[in-house]
């Protein structure tokens, strides 16, 4: 009995396909995310904020399959999805470190001006950072255009800001 439980089980396994793996430099809060940004923005450190958004991979694997733009009748290549929002997220990282690089702020607060849920994941739109300047002076911070929200971790979306 026990090896037709095991059999089964494997069975059950194996139909499920593999697994994506897990978004990569997550944090487990808003917050949290927006510490890292803030961290990576004193040091000035181009890649470690790079490295806290989303992959080509992960945005291939993990985000494109639930987008609107990825149902057939758009006719919209992931492609030219991927390099619009990569190219947007790139100049938009650059215009935060010409303003920002190695100034440090105290986090107060990360607001959302608002979120869109999908299937695995929800898009928290518009973040504001609540901070505190070197000389005691409050400030709303927009670092990031948008943040993901995937299995409990918290990763940036882009860098794309709209105001």
């Amino acid at each position: 009995m026990r090896f037709w439980v095991l059999v089964i089980g494997f069975a059950a396994l194996a139909a499920c396909g593999p697994s994506k793996p897990p978004l990569a430099a997550t944090r487990d809060s808003a917050a949290a995310m927006a510490q890292a940004i803030l961290d990576a923005v004193a040091a000035g450190d181009r890649a470690a904020l790079a490295g806290l958004a989303l992959s080509e991979q992960e945005f291939h694997d993990r985000v494109w399959p639930e987008l609107p733009a990825a149902r057939p009748e758009r006719n919209l290549p992931f492609s030219y999805v991927w390099g619009d929002l990569h190219q947007k997220s790139e100049e938009s990282l650059s215009a935060l470190l010409a303003a920002h690089a190695g100034r440090r702020y105290t986090l107060m607060d990360v607001r959302f001006g608002d979120r869109t849920p999908y299937q695995t994941y929800t898009v928290h739109r518009a973040a504001t950072f609540l901070v505190r300047d070197a000389g005691g002076q409050e400030l709303d911070l927009r670092l990031c255009g948008s943040m993901i929200e995937q299995d409990g971790r918290w990763k940036v979306f882009s860098y794309v800001v709209n105001d």
